[in-house]
């Protein structure tokens, strides 16, 4: 390959929440075990050498005054949705900043909800929009994601249809590609999606922060490109930072196509004065979305795919009752260990210790609003990951 993902990088010391923080409170890293960070949602790979480069390049002028993004800017992105999503009327005028994804869920949340609103989710639910939306005084209503036969997680558009009508519900939020489930929507289901909201009139709010990492024989479709409706009913969300590890920086955009759904959401963005954009964070997205950042997703996407193989090949032959569904997109794994902790008389929480107990530091999936989960990072170097898995083997599902 051309670029390095087998470094192991020591980040101790480094302002790295992954490797210094331990998400379990009083749990510690037994004596003699080094710590494998697995569970918050950003890359242990060495960042993109080509976005190093763009951001040593503009501290190369000692001077970080105001500033207003240049048309390139738009150009870079427009350019990638057009290569990487097949987004061919994208614009200028439909592009907005957003300081961090969650601050343009909240924007929009603001904008069209009230406090004591119902907002429409899928469960498992990011936390971040939990977070978001609990501080926001707003009311979670759960759709649940049921496995199919194939172990595939699925909508259940009539349970959706149902809870929007009984919760007079007139926001919904849609997350695509699915975290923490890893699934990639097909068009018919987004689509379908759309057609419930459509008809109970509801604005949907789309992140797609993960839209570039979807495995080989898989494909993002655009919420917004579904139909003409979805396009006009929709507020999008996208950033750089899950794809090249950049969430340090902070910088997301939006694409609303809307007239009226983008005015609204930019008011109350600006009306916070939070919502300004960083140089630094400006130039690295400069850099990601370039030729060399097309061909360093698509290295990515391979080795996050022989990882997720690796990691659901060995679930499979030796934790019996560990339920996983291989990631059609993201890089995050999500385990349902109901059956195996059933059958082993331990709790979930017990389980979880075990692992950071070995140093493997996953994250308790139950957060997510689905008991006796855990949800696992596999964006690490091949090594780090093996290494893993044999401690979770003779240490932690025995």
């Amino acid at each position: 390959m051309q670029y390095d993902f087998t470094t192991v990088l020591d980040r101790r010391g480094k302002d790295s929440l992954a490797s210094e923080v331990i998400p379990y409170e009083g749990v510690s890293v037994e004596e003699g075990f080094s710590v494998i960070p697995m569970w918050v949602a950003d890359m242990s790979f060495p960042a993109a050498p080509f976005i190093v480069e763009a951001v040593k390049n503009r501290l190369e002028m000692p001077n970080f005054g105001y500033f207003r993004p240049p048309e390139e800017y738009y150009e870079r992105i427009i350019r990638w949705h057009r290569d990487r999503k097949r987004v061919y009327d994208l614009t200028k005028a439909e592009i907005g900043y957003e300081n961090g994804v969650l601050g343009g869920v909240s924007s929009a949340v603001r904008a069209f909800s009230t406090p004591g609103d119902g907002i429409l989710v899928h469960s498992p639910v990011y936390v971040g929009f939990t977070g978001t939306l609990n501080s926001l005084g707003r009311r979670m209503v759960f759709s649940e994601l049921k496995a199919d036969e194939n172990g595939i997680w699925r909508m259940d558009y009539e349970d959706m249809d149902r809870k929007i009508r009984d919760n007079h519900i007139h926001l919904a939020i849609f997350c695509s590609p699915h975290n923490p489930c890893g699934r990639v929507w097909e068009q018919w289901e987004i689509k379908k999606a759309m057609e419930v909201y459509a008809a109970n009139d509801c604005i949907v709010i789309s992140d797609e922060i993960w839209s570039d990492i979807t495995m080989p024989g898989y494909q993002h479709i655009p919420t917004q490109a579904v139909s003409e409706d979805a396009k006009m009913r929709t507020i999008a969300f996208y950033a750089p930072s899950k794809t090249f590890s950049l969430a340090g920086f902070v910088g997301s955009y939006h694409v609303i196509y809307n007239n009226m759904l983008r005015d609204r959401v930019r008011a109350e963005g600006e009306a916070t004065r939070y919502n300004e954009m960083n140089v630094l964070s400006m130039h690295a997205l400069l850099g990601a979305y370039s030729e060399q950042g097309e061909a360093w997703t698509d290295e990515m996407i391979q080795v996050i795919d022989h990882n997720c193989r690796f990691a659901c090949d060995f679930i499979r032959k030796n934790f019996p009752g560990v339920f996983v569904m291989q990631p059609q997109g993201t890089y995050m794994l999500y385990l349902d260990c109901s059956e195996w902790c059933k059958a082993h008389g331990i709790s979930i929480h017990e389980l979880q210790r075990r692992g950071v107990h070995k140093g493997v530091i996953w994250q308790n999936g139950e957060a997510f609003f689905k008991k006796d989960t855990i949800r696992m990072n596999l964006a690490l170097p091949f090594s780090q990951e093996q290494e893993a898995f044999c401690r979770l083997k003779q240490y932690v599902f025995v």
